[in-house]
């Protein structure tokens, strides 16, 4: 094989592919900036690194992983070749070396059958070892040969382990993902993803490729992708920078809407209530309610010459800034400044009917004068959401106006607070409280914004938490991301309709995907057991990969640990979140280093040796080397292995799962069903295989 003609022609153009991302690089490096401003300078300079950045040589991930070669046509009696990459190479002439996997022209590579071949006769698959070109699989076309996932570099690259984080899926990507992926930036999706789908990477891949194709329309910060928390984002954010994507947002809807300092916790009732969506209309009507009548004419002064705008004429004006409120056409500071704005022409109008001629200067100081400052803030004062807030939870008769007809008495006293804070600075919100900050902060003065949104993990949004993210894609499409299945949050909505609606995206069509790539069949039969009682409207998954001891059961953690780590890839220990601490103590007194997700590559036993290390050396050069072996091994061992907490593995997957007590992780969530999807969660996240460790018998919903 080595020796492969054809191997050795397909190297060839490897190396070329090299050689001509070089140049591109150094061609990028020369870009220069002679004879512009500084302003436009610091702009190349920008400009000028993200494109040595988006060309930088990832050994692990080669210039290309397929190729297709076209029906022969009149302008290419031979047919054309094209070598499909992560990003587009070109040579010193222009001419294209290796083509992005977006581009339109790399679309057959995912779709072509032998039934629809798309002008694709021949389909070729490179494996790779250490950046090497190693093997090429081909596909006949246009003779019948379709190997989908009986391909065995495919199915070799879905199954290589892994460690670190989440990598990308081009060279993997299936037509049913593909067809999502490649979806038009006007259209916003929903998917439905049962675990192992490659939802998350749809999501992602779909994100890079709007970036490609819509790059006018989608500049600097135009893609916002939203998490479950810091450790999922984590997992993921390497996979656009890897497709060549850099400065894209990544967030949760909790640093989003992080409008004041967390210092309380909510009951999870109070929780409950605050993420419904009656809450929005409540506190739109603590907003309005700032909104007061004119009771007396505006009288403005300029040098020597009264301005009468009468008690009337400012109540219409008042009126059409109500209006504009109302109908979401401003915000509660834009209708402000309308206030002073029509004032101020009213003035300018009666300058001119007496024969003046005012200039824009001018009129704009009349709106900023004393009088018209004066009543603006008598009808229309400036509100302070912290402020607004806490009347809402500390003054009972405020509340009642507000919201007596949506709430009930014992829902405005779970709201209400013990006593008043000092200030708004002294104020104690919840992460639930944010989420309302946020949602006066867009009452008020509106939030940045997004041409499109990615949001992850969806099934777990509240009502408000789903109109923080609205707020920024207004006009935008989304792509939503999640399992109903999977939902383990108190307050989230249960239904796709529902949560689309509350992201004002209720046209958007829900996409299914139940084929699983990446959970083995023993593992997905098990878990579907739950779906009965946890989501009986989503359809059970189904795997194309199944293995060898790929789903077991045991009494002992540290053999089950061993075994797995005698295996390649990533390990993880899932436990009930009570048994974070005990099960890392107790992986560190069997030898075994393990790290958390708080702290990756780090524990407590790594930050010991480092003090051991201060120490001066009195065992000899010998002794230092084996300790220092010894510490390396350790290291290594500690990414590979992760002890996560149940409430944290969502979103996350390992080769290898050690599942400690499935029975104390239902028991650990505040009811029966939010229990079994918090296993539900815990007993998918395998790509190779699950070690079960109990000693309490298995929920009977699991064995059923």
């Amino acid at each position: 094989m080595l020796n492969d003609p054809v191997l050795i022609s397909e190297r060839f153009h490897l190396r070329l592919a090299l050689r001509c991302l070089d140049q591109m690089r150094e061609g990028a490096g020369r870009i220069a900036d002679f004879g512009v401003d500084a302003l436009a300078s610091e702009s190349l300079g920008r400009m000028r690194s993200e494109r040595i950045s988006q060309l930088t040589v990832n050994g692990q991930a080669p210039p290309f992983f397929g190729r297709t070669d076209r029906d022969p046509d009149p302008t290419h009696p031979a047919g054309e070749v094209f070598h499909i990459g992560r990003r587009h190479v070109r040579d010193e002439v222009g001419d294209p070396v290796v083509i992005d996997w977006r581009a339109p022209i790399a679309r057959p590579f995912y779709r072509a059958t032998s039934t629809d071949r798309q002008g694709v006769r021949l389909r070729r698959r490179f494996g790779f070892a250490d950046g090497t070109l190693t093997s090429f699989e081909d596909e006949h076309l246009d003779l019948g040969e379709a190997l989908g996932l009986n391909s065995d570099l495919l199915r070799r690259e879905i199954e290589r382990p892994r460690v670190g984080p989440m990598r990308d899926i081009v060279a993997t990507i299936q037509p049913d993902q593909d067809e999502l992926v490649r979806a038009n930036l006007d259209t916003s999706l929903c998917i439905q993803g049962a675990p192992g789908t490659g939802k998350t990477a749809v999501g992602l891949h779909r994100a890079a490729f709007l970036l490609y194709t819509y790059p006018e329309r989608l500049r600097r910060s135009g893609v916002l992708v939203v998490g479950p928390n810091s450790a999922f984002l984590r997992y993921i954010s390497q996979v656009l920078p890897a497709l060549g994507e850099n400065g894209i947002q990544q967030t949760t809807v909790e640093e989003l809407a992080a409008r004041a300092p967390v210092r309380r916790t909510d009951a999870i009732e109070a929780a409950i209530l605050k993420g419904d969506v009656r809450m929005a209309a409540i506190l739109r009507r603590a907003v309005s309610s700032h909104i007061a009548k004119p009771a007396e004419d505006v009288v403005v002064l300029l040098g020597t010459k009264r301005y009468r705008i009468q008690v009337e004429r400012c109540r219409r004006y008042v009126d059409d800034a109500r209006r504009a409120l109302a109908s979401g056409e401003l915000r509660w500071n834009g209708a402000r400044e309308r206030l002073r704005h029509l004032i101020a022409q009213d003035v300018r109008r009666q300058r001119e009917a007496s024969g003046g001629a005012p200039s824009d200067a001018e009129t704009a100081k009349v709106a900023r004068c004393a009088q018209v400052k004066a009543f603006v803030d008598a009808v229309w004062p400036a509100i302070d959401p912290r402020a607004l807030l806490i009347r809402v939870f500390t003054e009972p008769d405020f509340a009642r106006r507000c919201g007596a007809d949506l709430l009930t008495a014992a829902e405005l006293e779970l709201l209400a607070w013990d006593a008043a804070p000092r200030g708004p600075r002294n104020a104690k919100f919840s992460v639930a409280d944010s989420v309302l900050l946020d949602e006066l902060a867009g009452l008020i003065t509106g939030t940045e914004q997004y041409v499109h949104v990615v949001v992850d993990e969806a099934q777990d949004l509240s009502a408000m938490q789903c109109r923080v993210i609205a707020r920024r894609c207004p006009l935008g499409s989304v792509t939503v991301l999640g399992d109903l299945a999977q939902a383990t949050t108190p307050w989230a909505t249960g239904s796709w309709p529902v949560t689309l609606g509350h992201l004002n995206q209720s046209s958007a069509a829900v996409k299914p995907l139940t084929v699983g790539y990446r959970v083995p069949a023993e593992v997905l039969t098990v878990a579907n057991r739950l779906l009965p009682h946890i989501a009986p409207e989503v359809p059970a998954a189904s795997s194309v990969r199944s293995g060898e001891a790929a789903l077991t059961y045991s009494g002992d953690l540290i053999a089950a640990v061993r075994r797995c780590l005698e295996m390649e890839g990533s390990v993880a220990v899932i436990v009930p979140d009570i048994r974070l601490a005990q099960v890392i103590a107790t992986l560190a007194s069997a030898g075994m280093t393990a790290s958390t997700l708080e702290s990756d590559t780090t524990n407590a036993s790594e930050s010991a040796s480092a003090r051991e290390s201060d120490k001066p050396d009195t065992l000899g050069s010998a002794s230092s080397e084996i300790a220092l072996e010894t510490d390396r091994l350790q290291s290594a061992m500690a990414k590979r292995l992760t002890v996560v907490a149940a409430t944290t593995a969502k979103g996350l997957e390992f080769d290898s799962v050690v599942l400690l007590e499935p029975a104390e992780i239902v028991a650990g969530e505040p009811d029966r069903i939010s229990g079994l999807r918090r296993l539900y969660v815990a007993w998918t996240r395998a790509v190779s295989r699950l070690a079960v460790v109990h000693t309490c018998p298995l929920p009977a919903e699991l064995t059923g």
